[in-house]
């Protein structure tokens, strides 16, 4: 996991993820954007073969069975952060992102479950009323961390 006292890390997932498509955009862009790790909740993904980057090769994928796996592997002062249209949720231009926290995506069709968004520890939308796919949503809030926290990208990302 690529962590440090002065950057933080993220991280960014999927709860019951519906195409594999998806998940290795968004698995490519977590990778360019800088986050640690990206996992599945209650879903499995299976390696493509468009991912000419060989993301799964430089940061990991996690595949939890249930949400409470999820909440128990959470790392020590980490904040999870619920991607959802909801009334509740806050505008993702104007979001502090948390020094380190895990983005919790839903399903386009489905969405976050409440009993999942009520154990998040913020809610953050994006603007409009219809849901954008989940590695273009997944996407747009690793950009907005890192333009707001512009050390948290790694420098480089050759091997």
């Amino acid at each position: 996991m690529q962590t440090s006292d002065s950057k933080g890390y993220s991280a960014i997932g999927v709860f019951r993820g519906k195409t594999n498509h998806n998940m290795g955009t968004l698995w490519r862009s977590a990778y360019i954007l800088g986050a640690a790790y990206i996992f599945t909740v209650d879903g499995r993904y299976k390696k493509q073969s468009s991912d000419v980057l060989r993301t799964w090769s430089r940061i990991p994928l996690f595949q939890y069975k249930t949400f409470e796996d999820l909440l128990n592997n959470i790392p020590h002062d980490c904040r999870l952060v619920g991607i959802e249209i909801d009334d509740k949720a806050e505008f993702l231009h104007e979001f502090q992102h948390p020094k380190r926290a895990i983005y919790l995506l839903g399903a386009e069709d489905t969405g976050l479950p409440e009993e999942v968004k009520a154990k998040c520890h913020y809610l953050v939308k994006l603007p409009g009323n219809s849901s954008l796919n989940v590695g273009v949503t997944g996407s747009i809030v690793l950009h907005d961390r890192v333009s707001k926290m512009p050390t948290d990208l790694p420098p480089n990302h050759q091997e």
